[in-house]
């Protein structure tokens, strides 16, 4: 399993349009193959109300990188979302290492 982990700063004032546009946007990866699952949260702590925090759980790596990213479906996943950010967004992959615990 993989953890695509995207810190989402959202330019200020625009919250209410762009949690909109998110869920317009959700269906889009939802529908992609290996996807697991899906979380939006938004930051808690006081002046950083426009930060929010993506994950999106994949079964593989490439079902990210190779699969969504290249899609019909992400095309419109960057009209939806991508000009809500600044700055854009750094986005990272996670992955237990292989020890036991």
């Amino acid at each position: 399993m993989i953890i695509e982990s995207a810190r989402l700063d959202v330019r200020p004032g625009r919250e209410d349009d762009f949690l909109a546009a998110f869920e317009q946007a959700r269906p889009l990866i939802s529908v992609q193959r290996g996807f697991v699952s899906l979380r939006l949260l938004r930051c808690l702590d006081p002046g950083q109300e426009s930060r929010f925090l993506l994950t999106v759980e994949w079964e593989r790596l490439e079902n990210h990188t190779e699969g969504f990213r290249k899609s019909p479906e992400y095309e419109r996943w960057r009209e939806l979302l991508h000009h809500f950010y600044s700055p854009f967004p750094v986005v990272e992959h996670f992955g237990e290492p292989n020890r036991p615990w």
